[in-house]
């Protein structure tokens, strides 16, 4: 007999063992943003939306209509906050977000928040995973780029139609631009829509420190401030560690990780002002230690991501959060922590296993 509900404190869907069954309070599946599927668009010769049951909390889509006799899962919560003024656009996990003020469509998607019980017994508290990964673009990094292009437009379509005379070239910076941070700071805004609590810390892999900057002014607009984050980075492409080591901004001779998405030889300046504004704990972690956890999340979570998303992850799988409690960098206990899922769109599963052969992981 099929059962809906994936969490080892649910025997056949119904509740804690030895406890009485109680009230359903959680969905057990998630509303879900139809994400172009390109592959399979490419196959048809159309344009494929893809509905992400995948990450319903069973994995299929029948999470949604087994739940009805289900009690007792805690495996996800949608918390949709009431409008709070006539017109207000309700927020949803999934949904497109509301640009507010405008009347423009933004270019990013509200990701789902979903609490994972793998990363949750790694870490031995609550974890919470905000997946950027399933933006259209496969990457948190569509916030910023796209709010920048939304508040630049003018300007840059006058600027469009000069250089599609000219055949010249626009650069938008990928980390290092105010309006960037802003559309970053989105995330936040969306993990206080979800969340009933905020959580005791925020997990994130660090490049140029756009994401970080990003967080930092999405925690300053919620009110969030005294929320810590801890900054992963991999060996070989610690430029932010290195900068706050130094005090000073410092540029690496050459960037030698496998997290080529985290090769920023120098971080962005708001990076240091960042740590200085908030509680921001910087971490290295090991090549293999970020490989080997993007091959356990893929295990755990039936998700691919790149090794620079892997580096948060390993702070979960190797007990980093447990050895910053004992260090007294984190309070103890943790009620919750939120690890940002950045992103996966330029790897594939051929690659894993030339990285875990490049680093003898076999």
């Amino acid at each position: 007999m099929f059962n809906p509900c994936p969490s080892p404190r649910c025997a056949a869907g119904h509740g804690d063992l030895g406890t009485p069954a109680r009230p359903l309070r959680r969905h057990l599946f998630l509303l879900h943003p139809p994400n172009s599927a390109a592959a399979a668009g490419e196959e048809l010769g159309t344009r494929s939306e893809a509905s992400r049951d995948t990450r319903s909390s069973c994995a299929l889509y029948r999470a949604r209509g087994g739940q009805r006799d289900c009690v007792g899962c805690p495996r996800v919560e949608q918390r949709v906050p009431p409008p709070t003024s006539p017109g207000q656009s309700i927020h949803r996990q999934g949904a497109m977000a509301a640009q507010p003020g405008r009347g423009e469509k933004p270019f990013h998607i509200v990701s789902p928040v979903l609490e994972s019980l793998p990363l949750s017994q790694a870490a031995g508290t609550k974890v919470y995973m905000k997946l950027e990964n399933v933006q259209p673009t496969g990457s948190f990094k569509i916030r910023g780029i796209g709010h920048l292009c939304q508040e630049v437009w003018d300007e840059a379509n006058r600027r469009a139609l000069e250089l599609a005379q000219t055949e010249g070239w626009v650069s938008i910076h990928p980390f290092d631009h105010p309006l960037v941070w802003q559309g970053h700071a989105s995330l936040v805004r969306e993990l206080k829509d979800s969340l009933e609590t905020k959580p005791d810390a925020i997990l994130l892999a660090v490049g140029g420190g756009g994401l970080l900057a990003g967080v930092v002014a999405g925690l300053r607009q919620v009110g969030w401030q005294d929320v810590p984050i801890v900054a992963a980075e991999t060996r070989g492409a610690h430029s932010f560690h290195a900068a706050l080591a130094a005090g000073r901004l410092i540029s690496l001779p050459d960037i030698t990780s496998v997290a080529k998405c985290l090769g920023a030889k120098m971080v962005a300046a708001r990076a240091l002002e960042c740590a200085q504004e908030c509680q921001v704990i910087s971490q290295v972690v090991e090549d293999a230690e970020a490989v080997r956890a993007v091959e356990q999340f893929l295990d755990d979570e039936r998700m691919l991501v790149q090794p620079a998303c892997g580096a948060a992850l390993a702070l979960l799988y190797t007990r980093r959060l447990q050895r910053l409690q004992h260090e007294g960098w984190l309070r103890t206990p943790l009620a919750s922590v939120v690890v940002v899922v950045c992103g996966g769109s330029s790897i594939q599963v051929a690659q894993l296993q030339a990285l875990k052969s490049q680093l003898g992981l076999e």
